[in-house]
């Protein structure tokens, strides 16, 4: 199961980058080794759809 950390982007964040950035092991088992996750790839280069980001002003620390 994925961590809350994971599991709750902060605003300005994509909800499916960050799952997969913070919960990597899990979301990628099915892949083979060296296989690009087609869901990864097609979010490169800041194309995340405009509904998948929480809304809000993003943070900076």
């Amino acid at each position: 199961m994925a961590s809350q950390k994971a599991l709750n982007p902060p605003p300005g964040e994509c909800t499916q980058c960050w799952l997969h950035a913070y919960d990597s092991r899990a979301q990628h088992a099915h892949l083979a080794p060296r296989e690009d996750c087609p869901a990864c790839v097609s979010h490169m280069g800041g194309k995340c759809p405009p509904s998948m980001i929480v809304p809000g002003k993003r943070r900076w620390f």
